[in-house]
């Protein structure tokens, strides 16, 4: 039983105003890059595990499992809320899935709207039915450990980027985006330009521009 298990560490997270999330949700994922300044995409070999399961916007919860474990993650589904992403560290371990099917379909069913990892997932005909997008790097049907130690809710390094929890995440066809929680108003702030921009290009597109505006 998970009682007498290694303790794992916990921090809880402060997250940010629900209405500001939602003013991300359907925001392309390039749209936000751009308000962060030209990054902030996870590692590009991050893929959705079901191809068509991959879109969410959501709020970090954080697990450390570290290599061949997945106990921190076990504990993780205490800490999720309705709106929640799971974001697993595995220190990119990849000889081993962190999860499958069954913690995944815990995970929806505490209220995550998404799952992602720097390591693998297995049991992919469960998580199509599951039906959380999970984004992990790679999928096999070798399992983990369940040992510990690990923690949830600090800092992780995941896919070449430090999330927190409480930063928020969203995914589209073109990757996974984290907006840090401080920087989540300046963002919000800068998105109606760059809609505009994209609009106005888009439409000289189509009435059949050759070059970009700013080429003279």
């Amino acid at each position: 039983m998970i009682e007498d298990l290694p303790p794992i560490r916990t921090a809880p997270a402060q997250r940010p105003e629900a209405a500001a999330v939602e003013q991300l949700r359907g925001t392309p994922t390039g749209f936000i890059v751009d308000a962060l300044g030209g990054s902030g995409a996870l590692d590009y070999r991050l893929k959705p595990a079901i191809a068509e399961q991959y879109a969410f916007c959501g709020v970090a919860v954080t697990c450390h499992a570290g290599p061949a474990d997945n106990l921190a993650l076990i504990h993780a589904l205490g800490s999720v809320q309705p709106g929640d992403v799971i974001v697993a560290a595995t220190d990119g371990h990849t000889a081993c899935a962190i999860t499958g099917d069954l913690v995944l379909g815990m995970a929806r069913n505490s209220g995550a709207v998404g799952f992602v990892t720097d390591g693998c997932v297995r049991d992919l005909v469960g998580i199509r039915q599951v039906g959380l997008p999970a984004w992990a790097m790679g999928v096999t049907p070798n399992s983990p450990n369940r040992s510990g130690p690990g923690t949830v809710g600090f800092p992780v390094q995941v896919a070449g980027l430090r999330v927190c929890s409480g930063d928020v995440v969203v995914a589209d066809l073109d990757g996974v985006v984290v907006v840090p929680q401080e920087r989540l108003a300046e963002v919000l702030e800068r998105l109606p330009a760059i809609r505009t921009a994209e609009a106005a290009a888009d439409a000289a597109v189509r009435n059949g521009a050759t070059r970009p505006s700013f080429l003279k």
